[in-house]
């Protein structure tokens, strides 16, 4: 059994775990606060919530049980050596629990709230189709190999794939409106923060183990990371630099001016 060698690694290691999963959990309320208050999700892409909450049911299934399953964590020690440390924290289970639980009220909101003229692409509907196809069918192999590490490894790929693509939807839409207004940076900064920790905690035991199988043992943790400070450093030029609102008398936001648009057109949609 595996242990620390470094008793303030080890603290510093738990108390960044901790401030990682507050920062990652709590990016998610900006934006569900901001759908509440305006009663609209226009500006929030779809595909992005959809793609998401495939991402998140799927890192969840992979952290819970490679933390709480003992025969998976004696694949992963028989595979990576007996004296590996479970590159899963208890922070990374409760994260991942929040994430979809707080993706699926956002999915909610999209179903109440006014849309104007958004909705899920075939892409996404196609994507998200595809991922859970494989998922099943997979599933049902390791019911007769019961090989679980290797379906780890499959849920994995597949939050891999969907943090690789789930921003692209938003960023697109993003650069065509020429604006971020329904986007919230207050999710993008919270969530670099957690990124940036994520990363930084995985360091730490790299260090403490004198090894770098926790990196190359765990890629999904490694590139949710780097993937995520990628495209927050995106989002975040493109509200502060590329669009910001220049707001005057005579000006009006394109989310404003989108969502009077669809006000107006339904009284002549019904004299029709």
């Amino acid at each position: 059994m595996s242990s620390w060698n470094s008793v303030p690694l080890h603290v510093s290691y738990e108390v960044l775990g901790w401030l990682t999963f507050c920062c990652w959990s709590i990016s998610f309320y900006p934006q569900v606060i901001m759908n509440y208050r305006r009663k609209s999700v226009v500006g929030l892409n779809f595909d992005f919530v959809l793609l998401n909450l495939t991402k998140h049911s799927s890192y969840l299934f992979y952290n819970a049980s490679l933390y709480f399953s003992p025969t998976v964590q004696k694949q992963y020690r028989n595979k990576f050596g007996q004296k590996e440390m479970i590159p899963v924290a208890a922070n990374d289970v409760a994260f991942s629990s929040h994430a979809v639980l707080l993706t699926a009220i956002s999915l909610f909101q999209i179903a109440i709230y006014d849309r104007g003229n958004q909705k899920v692409s075939k892409i996404a509907w196609a994507i998200v189709s595809a991922a859970w196809l494989v998922a099943a069918v997979c599933f049902f192999i390791t019911l007769f190999t019961h090989h679980w590490l290797w379906l780890l490894y499959v849920f994995n790929i597949i939050q891999v794939c969907m943090t690789c693509v789930k921003y692209i939807p938003q960023a697109v839409m993003n650069y065509r409106r020429k604006s971020t207004t329904g986007w919230s940076i207050g999710n993008i900064l919270l969530d670099f923060s957690g990124s940036v920790g994520n990363y930084t905690q995985m360091v730490m035991q790299s260090i403490d183990q004198g090894s770098l199988t926790n990196f190359y043992g765990n890629i999904g943790k490694l590139l949710l990371s780097l993937v995520s400070v990628f495209f927050d450093i995106l989002f975040i030029i493109q509200h502060y630099v590329l669009y910001r609102h220049k707001k005057g008398p005579n000006s009006k936001a394109p989310l404003e001016a989108e969502m009077a648009k669809s006000a107006t057109d339904r009284p002549v949609a019904q004299n029709v």
